[in-house]
């Protein structure tokens, strides 16, 4: 309860001082760059060139997995130990360029690596590394189902708390303990896919 009371106080400081600073849910600015690395996606796997179907897919992946380990392991630590006023203002720079560039990298890794297993010929049942694929499936199928049903979900109400006029530091660390374990658990599950994916080059 002391805690509670703590960080309710010290929320209402950060407010009150203006530290606090405004911020939108989504930066404008990282839009375009996002747009553009879509649209780049969507030329590839319409011309199907295999380079540039792997670089969407090795550089997209490679970022994905080296930002969840980096939250999880890295920034989590070091946010459990911050005041709330840090961790609010900390938060408000750091949560909306995350909901911008995750569903981003997910989707080049996705539609990437798809199209690439498509050219490649790795769907069909006789495909040697048929079965190194399913499985790859099945843990990305799992990472982007926590990474859209948990994770971008608290990321999003990490900002809506945010943008209240006091808002709670409790709720938000709570929330973000949630986000930065999720992407951690992601992260560990990446390991798993670049083991798979290592061994289907090889094949």
């Amino acid at each position: 309860m002391a805690d509670l009371m703590q960080d309710s106080v010290s929320t209402n400081e950060l407010t009150d001082r203006g530290v606090k600073s405004e911020f939108s849910i989504v930066p404008t600015k990282l839009v375009p760059f996002a747009v553009l690395v879509i649209v780049g996606l969507i030329i590839s796997i319409a011309y199907n060139s295999r380079w540039a179907l792997d670089f969407y897919h090795v550089t997209g992946g490679g970022l994905w997995t080296a930002i969840d380990l980096f939250v999880g392991f890295v920034v989590g630590p070091i946010m459990g130990k911050m005041s709330v006023p840090a961790r609010i203002e900390f938060s408000s720079k750091f949560m909306p360029k995350m909901l911008v560039i995750m569903p981003t990298l997910v989707t080049m890794t996705l539609g990437a690596g798809f199209q690439l297993a498509r050219r490649l010929g790795n769907l069909s049942l006789g495909a040697p590394a048929h079965g190194w694929l399913v499985a790859s499936f099945i843990v990305v199928g799992v990472m982007t189902l926590v990474a859209l049903g948990v994770l971008e979900p608290a990321n999003i109400a990490v900002l809506v708390e945010l943008k209240k006029e006091h808002p709670n530091g409790e709720v938000i660390g709570r929330l973000m303990k949630r986000f930065i374990y999720t992407a951690g658990i992601t992260g560990a599950m990446q390991i798993a896919t670049l083991i798979i994916m290592t061994r289907v080059a090889t094949l």
